[in-house]
C-alpha cells in the first residue's frame, strides 16, 4: 500500500480547505438572501481520501454529506458553486438541491435525497463491473439514520452474496436531522455480524486514506465488498432550515471542534513539517479567497429557462423496422420466450434478473424457460427482494448494460416503490440526461382468472403511468407482445411491459412475419363509423367479444391502444372526430385512471368537443380490490354485457338527445360498476328437475372436467389415464394426468364409485373445464346437495 507523500498530503488539506470554505460561503450567502437551500458536509471531509485513494474507471454513489468526497474525486468548487446557485451550467441544469452531486464524467452517480436510495444502483453498478470482469471499484456512502431503511439491508445482502467489489461507508455522526441515533442504528442493536464492519476514525485522514487503500485492494483482486462504519461528528447543523442548538448543548457544540478533521489534519501536517503555520494561514486565506471568487463567478452565470422545464423527461423513441420472429402460431407466452431469447443473441450486455428465472423453472410462468441453460453469463435467479430488482436493474444500466428484468406479478412492485419513483423515473431529468438507465421491467398483469384475489390480480397501470419518465407498454397478442418487448429492448428509458396473464396461452396465426411495434402507436382492431371504443390488455378480448354480441347493429370503431406511455392522441381523437362517440374500458379501477385521462383530454379539445354527440363513458372496475371468490372477481370486472350496454347508451344519444329506439335488437343490461354472479361449480351434473329426486341407490353419470389449473392457463395435454371403464373410483382418487407449460397435474376424482367412459386419449389437448370423462356414483352431485337442502330449509 503505498503511503501518502507530501504532495498528497497537501493535496488533501487543500481539498479539506476547499470543502470548508464552500460550506462556509454557502452558509453565508443563504443568511444573505441568496441561494434557496445549504446542506453542509462540515465534519465529513476526511472522506476525501477515498477519493484520492480511488482509481480511474472507478464509481462514486455518494450522499449529500460528501462534499469532500466528491472534491477528492477531482469535482471543482466553481461546479459546486453553479450548483449551488441552480444555474444552466450546473450539473443538473438546475434541477437538484446543493449537494446533490451527479458527475457522470467522473463516474459520480446521481444523488437522491431519499437517503439510502443509492445503494441498490450502487450494487448494481458493482455487478456489472464483476461481470465485466474489470478492476474497478464502487464506493457509496449513507448517513447513520438511514441504516434503517430497507433497501440498507437489501444492498448490503446482495452485495455479499454476489461478492461486489463495493464499500460501505456508514457516515454516523450520531444524528437523525435532531434525533440521536446511537441507540437505534442496527450496528447498536446488534443486527449485523460484529466482524463485517470496520471501525474507522472519521476525523483522521490518514486513517481513512490507509484503510480505503486496504479495501480496495482486495475488492480489485476480487474478495468481495468492504464495509466501514465511520465515526465523525456533524459539525453544523443538519441543513439551513435546521438549528442544532435547539437539541444539542453547549458543551457538546463546543466539544466538537475536537473531531474537527481540518483541524486534526492541519495540525498534524504541521507538527511533521510538511507545512508551517504560516504557510498553512497562507494557504487558507488563498483557497478562501479564490473559493469566494467562484461564488461570485456562479452567481453571474444563467439560469435556466422555462421552456427548457420539459427536456430529459425520456429521450427519443426507437423506431425500429426489425423482424422480430417468422409468421407462424404463437401464444404470448411463446413470443416473450422467443423474444427474449433473440435479445440475449444480439447483445451480450443484455442481463435477465428475476424470481425463479433460472432452469429448470425458467420463471413461475414459463417465460425463460432454457434461456439460463443456453445464457448462463445472462441469466439469473433475484432473491425474493423486488427493491433488489428494481434499484439493481437501475445502477446496472447506468453502467452501460440492457438489464431485461422479471417482476414475477406486477402487483409485487409495493417494496420497490421507493426505486421506482426516486430512481428510474427522474435520473435522467434530474441529471439531465447525463444519467440515464435503459432497462425494461416486464411483469405478468391483471386479472380474469379465478382464485388470484389481491395480489396475483391487480392492473395498476395508472399508478405507474403517473410518474414522468418511464414507458409502459400492455400487448394484447402475441405479435404485440414480441413487437412490444423487442422495442423497449431498445429504448433509453425505463419501459415496462405488462404481460396479461389471461391472454398468456391463447393461440393466434400470424400470417405475416412478427415486425417491432412503436411505442406511442394503437392498432385498428375493428373499422367502425358510429361509436369509438377504446381497450387495451385483457380488455381488448372482451371488446371484441362485444362487437360480436352487437352483430353488426352499431358500427364500433375498435382501437387497441398498445402503450399508455405515450399514448396514440392521434388515432382516437382522428376517430372521435368521425364518431362523436367515446366510450373506454379499462381493467384498472376507475380513480384517477388512464381512462379518465383520455376523456379529460378528448373533452378539453374544442374541436372535439363540439364533434361529441353524447358524453363519453368509462367501463372500468370500480373502486374495490380483487377477491379470491371467483364471484368477487367477476362482479368486479368490465364484462361483455356491460360494454354492450355502454355502446348502445352511447348509440341512445342523436345529436344532444335521448332516441331509445335507436338501437332496437340488442338485449343489454345497465353499463353499471358491477353486479353479483352466479357460478356452477366445475364437474357439477345440471340440476334435477324440481319435484323429482333420484333414487340414492341408482348410478347416475358424474362428468370428469379439466379444472383450472394456474393463471393464463387456457388448455393441456392428456398423458396418462390412470382408470380403466369399470374400475372402482373412490374419493381424492387420481383419474389422469395432464401436462401444462408449468407442471403435470392430476386430476382427482370428487366422487366415489365406478370409472365410466373417456371422452378424451393420451396425447389429446382439452381446454380449461372441457368434459373429458364419467364417474358412475350413487352420490348426489354438489348442486344436488344444494337443491336438497334449500328445499328443506323451504
Amino acid at each position: 500500500m503505498p503511503a501518502l507523500s507530501k504532495e498528497d498530503k497537501l493535496r488533501l488539506l487543500t481539498i479539506l480547505l476547499e470543502s470548508r470554505h464552500g460550506d462556509l460561503r454557502e452558509q453565508n450567502l443563504n443568511r444573505q438572501g441568496k441561494g434557496h437551500f445549504h446542506v453542509s458536509g462540515m465534519g465529513h471531509e476526511a472522506l476525501a481520501a477515498l477519493g484520492v485513494a480511488m482509481q480511474e474507471g472507478d464509481y462514486v454513489c455518494p450522499y449529500y454529506r460528501d462534499r469532500g468526497l466528491v472534491l477528492g474525486r477531482g469535482v471543482a468548487s466553481r461546479e459546486l458553486a453553479l450548483d449551488y446557485f441552480a444555474k444552466r451550467k450546473g450539473q443538473s441544469h438546475g434541477r437538484q438541491m446543493p449537494s446533490h452531486y451527479s458527475y457522470s464524467a467522473r463516474k459520480i452517480w446521481s444523488v437522491p435525497t431519499p437517503t439510502g436510495a443509492q445503494l441498490l444502483p450502487a450494487c448494481g453498478i458493482a455487478w456489472g463491473i464483476q461481470l465485466d470482469q474489470k478492476p474497478n471499484v464502487v464506493v457509496t456512502t449513507i448517513g447513520d439514520a438511514a441504516t434503517r431503511q430497507g433497501d440498507f439491508f437489501e444492498a448490503v445482502c446482495f452485495a455479499k452474496e454476489r461478492q461486489l467489489p463495493v464499500l460501505f461507508v456508514v457516515e454516523d455522526n450520531k444524528y437523525g436531522i435532531s434525533s440521536p441515533t446511537n441507540k437505534i442504528t442496527p450496528r447498536a442493536l446488534d443486527v449485523f455480524q460484529p466482524n463485517d464492519w470496520q471501525d474507522v476514525a472519521g476525523s483522521d485522514v490518514q486513517s481513512v486514506y490507509d484503510a480505503g487503500m486496504q479495501a480496495f485492494e482486495k475488492m480489485r483482486a476480487g474478495e468481495g465488498p468492504a464495509f466501514f462504519w465511520v465515526n465523525m461528528e456533524r459539525l453544523s447543523s443538519h441543513t439551513s432550515s435546521d438549528d442544532h442548538k435547539l437539541y444539542r448543548s453547549v458543551e457538546e457544540i463546543a466539544e466538537l471542534e475536537n473531531s474537527d478533521p481540518l483541524r486534526v489534519w492541519s495540525e498534524r501536517l504541521i507538527s511533521e513539517g510538511v507545512l508551517s503555520a504560516e504557510d498553512y494561514a497562507q494557504l487558507d486565506k488563498e483557497i478562501k479567497e479564490r473559493v469566494r471568487q467562484e461564488f461570485i463567478d456562479a452567481e453571474r452565470e444563467t439560469d435556466p429557462t422555462a421552456d427548457e422545464l420539459e427536456l430529459q423527461v425520456t429521450g427519443e423513441l426507437p423506431r425500429l423496422c426489425d423482424e422480430v420472429l417468422p409468421a407462424g402460431k404463437y401464444r404470448i407466452g411463446d413470443t416473450v420466450n422467443k423474444t427474449l431469447r433473440l435479445g440475449l443473441e444480439r447483445n451480450s450486455d443484455r442481463i435477465i434478473f428475476g424470481e425463479d428465472v433460472e432452469d429448470p423453472k425458467g420463471g413461475v410462468f414459463r417465460l425463460t424457460q432454457r434461456l439460463s441453460t443456453e445464457f448462463p453469463k445472462q441469466v439469473y435467479n433475484s432473491p425474493l427482494a423486488e427493491s433488489t430488482i428494481m434499484g439493481v436493474a437501475c445502477g446496472l444500466a447506468s453502467y452501460g448494460k440492457r438489464p431485461v428484468f422479471e417482476l414475477q406479478f406486477i402487483d409485487f412492485i409495493g417494496p420497490a416503490w421507493n426505486q421506482l419513483v426516486t430512481n428510474l423515473s427522474t435520473l435522467r431529468w434530474r441529471s439531465f440526461g447525463t444519467w440515464i438507465c435503459p432497462l425494461v421491467i416486464y411483469a405478468p398483469y391483471g386479472a380474469y382468472l379465478p382464485g388470484g384475489s389481491l395480489w396475483h390480480s391487480q392492473a395498476n397501470e395508472a399508478a405507474l403511468a403517473h410518474f414522468p419518465g418511464i414507458n409502459i407498454a400492455i400487448p394484447s397478442t402475441p405479435e404485440d407482445a414480441a413487437g412490444l418487448l423487442w422495442t423497449a429492448m431498445h429504448c433509453e428509458d425505463p419501459t415496462f411491459v405488462l404481460i396479461p396473464k389471461h391472454l398468456l396461452w391463447a393461440e393466434h396465426e400470424s400470417a405475416e412475419p412478427v415486425m417491432a411495434v412503436p411505442l406511442g402507436v394503437a392498432r385498428k382492431r375493428h373499422s367502425g363509423a358510429d361509436v369509438t371504443l377504446i381497450a387495451w390488455g385483457n380488455t381488448v378480448e372482451k371488446a371484441l367479444e362485444a362487437i360480436l354480441k352487437i352483430n353488426g347493429e352499431i358500427s364500433v370503431d375498435l382501437l387497441d391502444l398498445r402503450s399508455i406511455v405515450p399514448w396514440d392522441r392521434a388515432a382516437i381523437e382522428e376517430s372521435v372526430r368521425r364518431t362523436g362517440r367515446l366510450v373506454v374500458v379499462q381493467e384498472d379501477s376507475e380513480n384517477c385512471s388512464v381512462g379518465q385521462m383520455i376523456i379529460s383530454h378528448l373533452i378539453a379539445q374544442p374541436e372535439i368537443w363540439s364533434e361529441l354527440v353524447s358524453a363519453p363513458i368509462l367501463v372500468s372496475k370500480a373502486n374495490v380490490m380483487i377477491g379470491y371468490n371467483p364471484i368477487y372477481e367477476y362482479a368486479a370486472l368490465p364484462d361483455v354485457e356491460r360494454i354492450v350496454a355502454a355502446v348502445t347508451q352511447s348509440m341512445s344519444v342523436v345529436a344532444g338527445r335521448a332516441d331509445p329506439g335507436r338501437v332496437r335488437n340488442i338485449q343489454v343490461a345497465e353499463p353499471g360498476p358491477a353486479r353479483p354472479l352466479t357460478t356452477s361449480r366445475p364437474g357439477s351434473a345440471p340440476p334435477a328437475t324440481k319435484g323429482t329426486t333420484a333414487p340414492s341407490s341408482m348410478q347416475r353419470p358424474q362428468t370428469i372436467t379439466v379444472p383450472i389449473m394456474g393463471e393464463g392457463i387456457r388448455n393441456a395435454k392428456v398423458v396418462a389415464l390412470l382408470k380403466n371403464p369399470g374400475d372402482p373410483v373412490e374419493l381424492d382418487d387420481p383419474l389422469c394426468e395432464v401436462e401444462t407449460d408449468k407442471a403435470v397435474y392430476p386430476i382427482e376424482s370428487s366422487f366415489a364409485g365406478t370409472m365410466g367412459e373417456w371422452k378424451t386419449e393420451v396425447g389429446a389437448t382439452v381446454d380449461i373445464g372441457q368434459e373429458i370423462g364419467l364417474v358412475l356414483s350413487s352420490e348426489s352431485s354438489w348442486d344436488d346437495q344444494l337443491e336438497a337442502k334449500a328445499e328443506v330449509s323451504a
